[in-house]
């Protein structure tokens, strides 16, 4: 079943600036900024995750999303502060705070739980503070989702995290959020978007009220790159399948989170400047949402 509106799904398109590259960054409602293109982590070991992380950062990769669930936070930030030490990898000089880390709560609970588990991360990955953290999921109940954003809120306020936002959110979720009057509107809301899955009800939402889309599962895991129209649109831009894949979600004013444990495909998928798809292209792109799914569908929970 495609998602409503998918079809036109063009018309919220963000289309530029024609380049992108690793270091690009969008600005936030925060006042700060997130680089565009984050190396995801999900499903990797510890050893996968330290080593993918080393890869991303020296190829020049800015950003890496990880969380709690994922039991790779001290691993990923263990890479991270490797790299910066090891001037023969971070050969441009990069400090902690040119580096983006990502984490998520693992369940929404009671304030007191959630600020635990917040400190928690912060002293897991090792990096000072964390740079962005997100509620994983709505799940829990509306108490629990207010309760938790309020610890997040408060890690922010205390320099523990510099950024809050949701993840995996629907729009009567972030509506809920917004009525309660908070003292800060999430900056970002992670769910999985690809061209297979455009979630353009959520998506439109978010744009219309400054919340940043991140798109997790950008590739779509890989299920549909030898979809037909995949496949043309990636002959005629001599790209890959998941750079294409990539490239569409930029020129959406997404954030995707492209993941591999392959050094090869970490420094492909950051490769995205020497192509720019066509408006007819999106929009043939756009019109293969087929509300694929590739893990889990929290955004219509109670």
């Amino acid at each position: 079943m495609a998602s409503s509106g998918a079809i036109n799904s063009i018309e919220h398109a963000v289309m530029g600036p024609t380049k992108y590259s690793l270091a690009t960054r969008l600005p936030l409602s925060s006042g700060l900024s997130i680089p565009q293109i984050h190396l995801g982590v999900y499903l990797m070991s510890g050893r996968e995750a330290g080593q993918a992380v080393k890869w991303a950062l020296a190829s020049g990769y800015q950003a890496v999303d990880s969380a709690q669930m994922y039991r790779n936070e001290a691993e990923s930030g263990k890479a991270i502060r490797e790299f910066l030490e090891d001037k023969s990898l971070n050969t441009q000089g990069l400090r902690r705070e040119d580096i983006f880390f990502t984490s998520k709560l693992a369940s929404n609970s009671d304030y007191t739980r959630a600020r635990s588990a917040i400190k928690k991360s912060v002293e897991t990955c090792g990096l000072g503070y964390i740079d962005l953290f997100l509620l994983h999921s709505p799940y829990g109940g509306k108490t629990a989702r207010l309760a938790s954003w309020k610890a997040v809120e408060d890690a922010v306020k205390d320099g523990e995290v510099r950024i809050g936002g949701v993840s995996n959110f629907g729009v009567k979720h972030l509506e809920e959020l917004i009525a309660s009057k908070p003292d800060m509107l999430p900056a970002v809301n992670q769910i999985e978007v690809h061209p297979f899955n455009t979630r353009t009800s959520i998506t439109d939402f978010c744009q219309k009220n400054g919340i940043v889309v991140e798109a997790y599962a950008p590739l779509a895991r890989a299920m549909r790159m030898q979809h037909p129209a995949i496949v043309k649109l990636s002959n005629k831009y001599q790209c890959t399948p998941a750079q294409l894949m990539v490239r569409w979600s930029l020129q959406h004013g997404f954030i995707p989170l492209p993941k591999s444990v392959s050094k090869e495909r970490i420094e492909a998928n950051g490769k995205i400047d020497f192509f720019e798809i066509t408006k007819p292209d999106m929009e043939t792109m756009d019109g293969l949402d087929e509300y694929l799914v590739t893990d889990w569908d929290p955004v219509d929970t109670d």
